[in-house]
Order: C-alpha cells, then sequence, then structure tokens
C-alpha cells in the first residue's frame, strides 16, 4: 500500500507540473487501463559486458622482496662478538631498511637489499663478506613486513592499512579485512591500483566463485567496498535538478526518480524533451551492465507500470530525439566525468577509463 501510495503521488506531482507536456493524455475519472506486462515501458535492452584483461598477461610475483621499511634479522656467526654486539641483542633491533632501500652493516657497509628476495639477500652479503670473513655464514629473516601496503576500505570488519607478507590473491587480500559487514554493496566493491579502477568483479568472485577475478594483488593496491545505506540513482538531460536522487525505504521508480529531479518545472519552461526514449545505464555488477531505453510517456499515461530502478542507474532524459547510444553517450559523457568518482564501477570501467 506504501508503495502505491508513493506511485500515486509520484503520478500527480507530474499532472500537475507537465500541463503544457503534449505527451501527457489525460483520463476521464474512473478509466481503467489494462496492463499485461510491467516492462512494457522498456522499448530497447542490451547486456554489456566489460572486457577483463586476463591475469596472466601482468606479471606473476612468486616471491616475496624486501623493500624499504622491512625490519631484517642477519646472522652472521663471529661478525656479531667482533664489534661487541650480542646475537641476542642484533636479533631483537634487526635491521630496518631505509627509504633509499640500503641497511648498514659492519664490515659490509652500506648493501642495496632493495627489491631483492631473502635467498639474493643472503648470496649478496656472502659477496660482500668474504673479503673480512673466511666462509661466512649468514642467514637473513624478515621480522617486520611494511613495505608493501594494502589499504582495505569501506565496510570490513577489521578495515584500514595491511601490509602484504607473501604473494598475495584478491580473495586473500579480502580476508586480511576479516570478513564483510552485512550492509557491504559488492555490485559497488572495486579494486584500485595506481589512481586506476581495475577491471575485476569482485561481485562475482565472492557470490559465484569466479576464480578468473581472484587476479593477484600488488603493493599499494586498494580494495574498497562501499555499504548499501545510502542507496541512489543519477538524473540527467532535461530535468530541472539534474543529480542525485535517494532511495525511499529502499525503494525508487522512474516516475518518482524524474519528478523529485523536477522534469516538469524544465517543461513549463517551454523546453522539449524527448520523453518516449529516456536512456538508463545500469550496474549489475563491476563488470556487467545494461543499457535500456525507457517509454517514460507510456508510464505518464498509464499504460505501463512504473519502472523500479536499481542503486547507481543513471537516468538520461534527452533534449532532442537522439539516434543510437553512441550519440546519447557523447551528450552525457562530460557529466559522467565531473562525478566519476562516485559512479559504480562498471561505468568508470566502460566510459570512462580510457577516455
Amino acid at each position: 500500500m506504501f508503495h502505491k501510495s508513493l506511485f500515486i503521488i509520484a503520478v500527480l506531482l507530474l499532472i500537475i507540473f507537465l500541463p503544457g507536456c503534449a505527451r501527457y493524455e489525460p483520463h476521464d475519472a474512473g478509466t481503467v487501463l489494462e496492463i499485461n506486462d510491467e516492462s512494457s515501458a522498456i522499448v530497447e535492452q542490451q547486456d554489456v559486458k566489460v572486457l577483463i584483461t586476463e591475469a596472466s598477461e601482468d606479471e606473476v610475483i612468486t616471491e616475496y622482496r624486501v623493500g624499504p621499511g622491512d625490519v631484517l634479522v642477519i646472522n652472521v656467526p663471529g661478525l656479531i662478538d667482533t664489534y661487541g654486539s650480542s646475537e641476542k641483542t642484533q636479533n631483537f633491533q634487526g635491521f630496518r631498511v631505509s627509504s633509499s632501500g640500503k641497511i648498514i652493516l659492519p664490515l659490509a657497509g652500506a648493501v642495496e637489499v632493495s627489491g631483492r628476495t631473502v635467498e639474493e639477500i643472503q648470496t649478496l652479503l656472502v659477496e660482500k663478506l668474504v673479503k673480512y670473513i673466511k666462509k661466512p655464514m649468514v642467514t637473513v629473516e624478515i621480522r617486520e613486513f611494511k613495505s608493501q601496503p594494502l589499504y582495505l576500505l569501506g565496510q570490513f570488519n577489521d578495515p584500514g592499512l595491511h601490509f602484504l607478507d607473501r604473494p598475495t590473491s584478491l580473495l586473500h587480500g579480502i580476508a586480511m579485512g576479516n570478513g564483510l559487514h552485512e550492509k557491504a554493496n559488492l555490485r559497488g566493491a572495486r579494486l584500485l591500483r595506481d589512481e586506476r579502477l581495475m577491471p575485476v568483479d569482485i561481485y562475482h568472485l565472492l557470490y559465484n566463485n569466479d576464480l578468473h577475478q581472484n587476479v593477484q594483488l600488488r603493493p599499494g593496491d586498494t580494495i574498497y567496498v562501499p555499504g548499501n545505506e545510502e542507496q541512489r540513482v543519477y538524473v540527467f538531460g532535461a530535468v530541472g535538478q539534474p543529480g542525485s536522487v535517494p532511495f525511499v525505504n529502499g525503494r525508487l521508480n522512474l516516475l518518482q526518480a524524474v519528478s523529485s529531479a523536477n522534469l516538469g518545472q524544465y517543461s513549463n519552461r517551454g523546453e522539449p524533451y524527448d520523453g518516449e526514449h529516456v536512456r538508463i545505464i545500469r550496474s549489475l555488477s563491476p563488470t556487467n551492465g545494461q543499457l535500456m531505453v525507457v517509454d517514460l510517456a507510456r508510464m505518464m499515461n498509464g499504460y505501463a507500470m512504473p519502472l523500479q530502478l536499481m542503486d547507481g542507474d543513471i537516468v538520461y532524459i534527452p533534449k532532442t530525439p537522439v539516434g543510437n547510444w553512441n550519440e546519447a553517450m557523447n551528450q552525457l559523457l562530460p557529466t559522467l566525468q565531473v562525478i566519476s568518482g562516485i559512479l559504480q564501477p562498471f561505468v568508470q570501467l566502460e566510459y570512462l577509463n580510457d577516455n
């Protein structure tokens, strides 16, 4: 009953705001219209899938490589005693890799260790110390892993800064956050690398066990999982107040959305708009979406049920008829670029990453 009331209110608002709209057809009191298909207002619908770069194209990391901030425990029998330090004290302190990627050792001096594996560092130190110690025995361990940050943001039970301590997959990286809140919105979850959105579908990885999405993480990666408490759509084009429209109690239909965006205010100024070919970009997951052409006039006239919108939908009402989706996107793209940071990852990957 509540949702039916919202529909009636939205229709009444459109009737009030659109007196000059030729597409609105008033009906006599008591008129009953037969509606057989709730989706009859959808004129065209096509599925779109973002092309995903296979993980095999990237360099596969098989071993941990030391970097600035890591703390190494290095034992060289005979060397520590020579310099008057106890083995216990030396092990406790360790050797922290400097910002330049070096450690300072007795006799060997400054040694470049950044970017090397533990085995490679051991070999390098033997080469450095053989000048001073006959057949030096060197062991290297990593006490603290501090050089490869991973940022877990959003709806994690343990969000914040974490550090990789081995070659790590996306699934393992998510697990480092100690699970997700029940309000996590995985359709909007995303992997960011070097300030760029990666074509990875976390939704399909977790819900459909799609291991093709289980890419290897890199130092500095960010995994962001938004919440679903603030659901909204975006209405642009021939409306008086373009921008975001929030859901009401988790529901919002197209008539309510365009009414909130003041479609009637735009129409009352005598401005034209194409209500028969409204464009909707829908994100189903980070790499899957739909493009829809919807006849808003059919809903306004009572010949079709209001189309229920989904969180993140982008509604575009053209001022004049557009021939195809390429023309529509050319008109819409400048607006999407301005608000790209808050859009669903599907929209960013499909339309904005290369623009």
